[in-house]
């Protein structure tokens, strides 16, 4: 009988992570934690919260709390109090963007509410501590696809320097106190209740309201998609399996730690992204059969802290785990696209 807690529970992953224990557990117990802050409409945290009260199973004990990371008294009195098998910390400030404008939101998050997770984690032992890093860590590498045996040294945003610095801690934590962890590296999650930020979901509300979108580095960027059950999947099975606490020749312990990636496979240009997603809305009736697309698009420069390419190599994944991502893109937008115009009922 394992207990769990799931950081960001709230959040695109965690929900969906929530809702996959349900499914799998038949007794245990899952403690869920969010701040619900309001980097984004709140109402989508609320419908995820209220999916995962619908879908909790008899057998199963599940509390909600709602409080912050980087709030330690919370933390170590929910560690105290729980005593977690497994942690799952999916809380992180997110967005590249939004970190040049907002910084203390990161500092705060992702670096603060981590270290207090590690140190929870080191005074009350668990089996398994495993964390969301990010693509982004491989800033402008050139090389791909990028695999988690790339040197990482070179973040092109803070959002990317505070992952890396989660995996050097993670690092740090399981060698000096043998914690085992495991960081995964998503690549551009998407699918329906996603984030309004991310650009599936921002160039839908864009469209709906006739307004321009703007495809970023004249339509040459490329993004490995991951829809977000596969993330799910791979989040759940490397749970299952913490790094093996070892021994080295010195006698020493080697640190029980593992980093893998969790992507597609599969970058798709922009453009093609866009076209897809437009013949998604269309089908879904999101968007009328005659809209004019090419009256709506705007091929722009790059951002500041974007890459042209993000490409997972997720043969570790599928080594350890038996599992690689498979849904396609066409079959995720047109779940999106499907959810969209239920969720917000566009005629």
């Amino acid at each position: 009988m394992k207990t769990i807690l799931v950081t960001g529970s709230a959040g695109f992953i965690g929900s969906n992570l929530v809702l996959r224990l349900f499914k799998e557990m038949s007794e245990g117990t899952i403690v869920g934690l969010d701040n619900l802050n309001d980097y984004y409409d709140p109402t989508l945290k609320d419908y995820r919260l209220s999916e995962i009260e619908k879908a909790k199973p008899a057998g199963i004990e599940y509390e909600f709390v709602k409080g912050d990371l980087a709030d330690k008294t919370l933390i170590d009195g929910l560690f105290e109090k729980y005593h977690f098998d497994v942690v799952v910390n999916l809380a992180a400030q997110a967005g590249v963007r939004y970190s040049i404008t907002n910084p203390d939101a990161y500092i705060q998050s992702n670096m603060i509410g981590f270290y207090n997770i590690l140190e929870a984690c080191r005074h009350n032992p668990v089996e398994h501590l495993v964390y969301a890093s990010s693509s982004s860590v491989y800033g402008g590498n050139k090389k791909v696809p990028f695999s988690t045996d790339d040197r990482v040294d070179n973040p092109v945003s803070l959002y990317a320097a505070t992952k890396k610095s989660n995996e050097l801690f993670a690092h740090c934590y399981s060698k000096l106190y043998d914690i085992p962890t495991t960081g995964l590296r998503f690549f551009t999650v998407y699918g329906p209740a996603g984030r309004p930020d991310m650009a599936y979901f921002g160039f839908t509300n864009k469209l709906l309201k006739g307004e321009t979108i703007q495809i970023f580095n004249y339509g040459n960027c490329r993004r490995d998609f991951t829809y977000v059950d596969d993330i799910v999947e791979g989040v759940y099975r490397v749970m299952q399996k913490a790094p093996e606490r070892k021994k080295g020749e010195d006698g020493l312990p080697i640190p029980p730690y593992a980093v893998y990636n969790i992507g597609g496979g599969q970058p798709e240009n922009l453009l093609d992204f866009v076209n897809i997603l437009q013949e998604e809305l269309v089908r879904a009736g999101v968007l009328p059969a005659d809209f004019d697309f090419e009256a709506h698009k705007q091929l722009v420069p790059m951002q500041p802290g974007d890459v042209p390419t993000t490409y997972a190599d997720a043969t570790a994944l599928e080594r350890d785990f038996g599992f690689t991502p498979k849904i396609t893109l066409r079959e995720g937008l047109r779940k999106f696209a499907e959810w969209y115009k239920e969720f917000y009922g566009h005629k």
